[in-house]
């Protein structure tokens, strides 16, 4: 394992830089999409369906591709051709005069994604002194997150310059502009030093539930049914959208959210690193679940200053868990496997983001807006307890 003199802190500043650049990239591209799509006549079906495919595309390649890195006992060059992917998914969008190339930006988009997390984060993992794998994991989403901020400035920037009514040229320009940030990423990662990561072939066990050491299985089942709970982020927009919240003021809250993620997800790792990474993981299940509760308690007339909080909270529970989980499967999962694990992680949480939606739906439609936040904070209170039982 190298040391923090060696390899290891310039790899984690490259992939750190390399995930700011795309996330500024996607983050001036993704809010802008229903909006676009509306725009060339598509209707809200086609967006679910949009999204739908391009994410599950996404979380299922995560493992494959991880076990490939783990064969190939390689991480840079699948990390390049995933981000690669990603930077060409936006020029797809660019290129687009229908809602079928749109599909096909964001699945390439996706896939791109789905190739490129596991070996990247192995990278991370493989590159990180012992005992600094909850810092090394921070530092990473601080500067990822740090980059979805500013795509979303550049974003609000570059709307108002171009006028708040845009037309598909408009969009076309901005997409045009998001290439700008994709392609230097993808090359700044040619920079990156691959490691010596241990496997072959030969060597890996093959996968499965049964021979697992039972943390590591206690630990994927905990999060398997703790992302049921956690449907995706649109809800907590279309909460404030619920109260009446304006577009702006709820681009505001979103980005107070990825400002607080940011700001926090360094001190964090630092924190785990010193006091170990499941107490850390357990008060940001904690932090979850009272942030869900307070979503579902939110009335109108209180909600102004209730929602700054809440989103800030939940940025900070975003940095307990976020890089802290992945540092956790790093530090259980045999060496050879590490990006086989880490992948798989990713995939469960991905693909339970599918069912999660549905489900958190399906409670909006039936029992009202409240219930879905209840339900998340009653499963992430539960992953805390389970943490505490089980690992």
């Amino acid at each position: 394992m190298p040391s923090y003199n060696d390899s290891t802190l310039f790899n984690i500043l490259i992939t750190g830089i390399t995930s700011l650049l795309t996330d500024i990239s996607t983050e001036m591209v993704y809010p802008l999409i229903p909006l676009y799509l509306a725009s060339l006549g598509a209707q809200p079906a086609i967006l679910g369906m949009i999204e739908g495919f391009a994410e599950s595309s996404a979380s299922l390649l995560k493992v494959f591709s991880g076990a490939l890195s783990d064969r190939l006992a390689k991480r840079k060059p699948i990390a390049i051709i995933g981000y690669a992917g990603s930077t060409f998914g936006k020029l797809l969008l660019y290129i687009s005069r229908g809602w079928t190339l749109v599909f096909a930006g964001r699945m390439v988009d996706r896939i791109g994604k789905g190739i490129r997390v596991a070996p990247r984060d192995a990278l991370i993992a493989d590159s990180s002194a012992a005992g600094k794998l909850g810092r090394a994991y921070g530092l990473h989403r601080a500067l990822d997150t740090f980059g979805a901020c500013l795509g979303v400035l550049i974003a609000i920037l570059l709307v108002n310059r171009l006028g708040r009514d845009l037309d598909q040229s408009a969009y076309q320009r901005i997409f045009l502009i998001s290439l700008i940030p994709a392609l230097l990423g993808c090359a700044i990662l040619f920079f990156a030093r691959e490691t010596r990561c241990k496997g072959s072939d030969s060597q890996l066990p093959k996968l499965t539930f049964k021979k697992m050491a039972p943390k590591l299985r206690n630990f994927l089942l905990i999060v398997g049914i703790f992302s049921l709970g956690n449907s995706s982020n649109q809800f907590l927009l279309l909460r404030m959208r619920n109260l009446s919240w304006t577009a702006l003021n709820i681009l505001l809250l979103y980005l107070l959210y990825n400002i607080t993620y940011s700001l926090f997800s360094y001190p964090c790792g630092r924190l785990a690193d010193r006091f170990g990474k499941k107490r850390l993981l357990i008060a940001g299940y904690f932090v979850y679940s009272l942030t869900y509760f307070g979503f579902a308690l939110l009335k109108t007339a209180p909600a102004v200053y209730l929602a700054w909080l809440l989103f800030g909270v939940y940025g900070l529970y975003s940095a307990l868990t976020e890089g802290l989980e992945k540092a956790l499967i790093a530090d259980i999962a045999p060496q050879a496997q590490r990006a086989t694990f880490i992948g798989l992680h990713a995939t469960l949480t991905g693909i339970g983001l599918l069912p999660a939606s549905l489900i958190a739906g399906t409670l909006w439609t039936i029992f009202g807006p409240s219930a879905p936040f209840l339900f998340g904070g009653l499963l992430g209170f539960g992953a805390g307890l389970g943490l505490i039982i089980l690992l």
